[in-house]
Order: structure tokens, then C-alpha cells, then sequence
């Protein structure tokens, strides 16, 4: 984890907007996300954060507005203040170097956790086999899955295809993680495992975007918490702020429904 600011943010947002049939769900977001930063993107369902983290990573075009990733402008070149849409091939390049897992995992079910994790590393970016392999069973070891590199993900549990998801994304050597509630889609018990690999990961300081729930990751892992609602951002802060002393009485609205829900937090 990492608050120091200095040089450039590795993401830089700039009055995104997006809509579906109409229906506005990102209405102008400013977003910095600064290197080795966790961020934790807070709010109801339909708040978009979702749709934001879909937006950096491409999955969805934005209808305004700009996205920088480590200096590269997402999915646009900039030709004398006017936007080209780059090419699927181009798009493809800059997706590589940001790593994304999903509520559902996502991962090849013909295909063993090894295979899985090697897939991305030899077809996209053309590494050696061996190579491949070598750094897939490191990754399985450093998510504590060292024995099921050849388990398919019908074999493994819900937290274990998640920990697999993590790996096959850290593979492709990525400059940031973006998380989408990783763990909702989990049985209570297994949550805890995927959260660890999380706070490994931030502790050896990769840059992440995580939406979650997960209070307690919230509060002892992020670096900044930001509140979404109704497509923008209500307030951020250090998670003493937002969580603890929220300002803002959709926050503090919030806040009280989660804990309330789930007391644990």
C-alpha cells in the first residue's frame, strides 16, 4: 500500500459518462488512482462502479469524457484535440497491461488451473512454454494453491477458481488490478482466502481498484475509499473518513444498511 503522490497518477479519469438505452449511469466521474494505491469503490448496486471499472478496462466504450492508464489515452488517439477510435488490435495491447477479476471467475472449464493461467502469457503475449509454466506454478504457489495445478475448475471451490482467477490475471504482469466484488459470489467461509491473497497483493504494492462490500478489507486495506451513487462520486477519503466519519447522508444511509446486514463488518 502506498498514500505517497508523486509523479504521475498511474489512472487518470476525466468526466466520464456513460449510458445504457438511454439510462445514464456514469454522469462525470474524476478519478486519480496514484501507483501502489488501493482504492475501494464503495456504494448501492446501480451506483456504477461496476460499469466504471468495465470502462477502464475497456469492456465498455465511453460515451465522454477520457481515461489514462500509466500515460496511454484508453481506446482513443488524440489527433490535434479530435478522438480516433484505435483499432480492436491496439485496444487489445493496452487491455494487457490491466488485470480484471470478475464476481464469476471466468475461467476456461476444459482447461486444468495451470492451463488456465498459461493460456494469456503464451497466445497473447507470445512467451515461452516453459517459461509460462514455470511462472504459473509460482503464481499458484503465491495464492496457496501449489498442489492443484492440475485440477480443473469443477474440481476446486468457489475461493480456489477465484485464487486460479487472480493468478491467471497477475500472469500477464499487469500495471493494475481491478476487482468487481471478487468474493460475492462465495460461501462466507471461503472469503476470508480470497481477501488474503488481496491484502498480499497490496502489501507488495500493486495498484488496485476493488468494488466490494468487504468492510473490513475496506477499512484495513485501501489506501482511499470512494462513494458511488446515482453514477457519481458523493465523497472520498482514507477509510477513517468515509468509513468511519462519513460526511455526506447517503454515505452515512449506506453505511448503516451494510452494517446492518451484515453485522460482522
Amino acid at each position: 500500500m502506498s498514500s505517497q503522490r508523486t509523479g504521475e497518477p498511474l489512472v487518470h479519469a476525466v468526466n466520464v459518462h456513460k449510458s445504457f438505452h438511454g439510462n445514464e449511469v456514469l454522469k462525470g466521474i474524476d478519478l486519480d488512482v496514484w501507483p501502489g494505491e488501493v482504492v475501494v469503490l464503495l456504494g448501492p448496486s446501480g451506483s456504477g462502479k461496476t460499469t466504471f471499472l468495465r470502462c477502464i478496462n475497456q469492456l465498455e466504450t465511453i460515451d465522454g469524457g477520457r481515461i489514462w492508464v500509466d500515460g496511454d489515452l484508453l481506446g482513443y488517439e488524440d489527433r490535434h484535440g479530435t478522438l480516433h477510435r484505435l483499432t480492436d488490435k491496439k485496444i487489445a495491447d493496452q487491455r494487457r497491461d490491466i488485470g480484471m477479476c470478475f464476481q464469476r471467475f471466468n475461467l476456461f472449464p476444459h482447461k486444468t488451473a495451470l492451463e488456465n493461467i498459461t493460456e494469456g502469457p503464451v497466445q497473447v503475449k507470445g512467451q515461452n512454454k516453459d517459461q509460462a509454466r514455470a511462472r504459473a506454478l509460482d503464481l499458484l504457489e503465491r495464492v496457496g494453491l501449489k498442489d492443484k495445478p492440475a485440477a480443473y475448475p469443477s474440481q476446486l471451490s468457489g475461493g480456489q477458481q477465484q485464487r486460479v482467477a487472480i493468478a491467471r490475471a497477475l500472469a500477464m504482469d499487469p500495471k493494475l488490478m481491478l476487482f468487481d466484488e471478487p468474493t460475492s459470489a462465495l460461501d462466507p467461509e471461503l472469503v476470508g482466502e480470497v481477501l488474503a491473497v488481496m491484502r498480499e497483493l497490496a502489501q507488495s504494492g500493486m495498484t488496485m481498484i476493488v468494488v466490494t462490500h468487504e468492510m473490513g478489507f475496506a477499512r484495513d486495506v485501501a489506501d482511499r475509499v470512494v462513494f458511488m451513487d446515482g453514477g457519481v462520486i458523493v465523497e472520498q477519503g482514507s477509510p477513517d473518513e468515509v468509513i468511519r466519519n462519513p460526511q455526506h447522508a447517503r454515505t452515512r444511509s449506506f453505511l448503516q444498511r451494510v452494517l446492518t446486514e451484515h453485522p460482522a463488518a
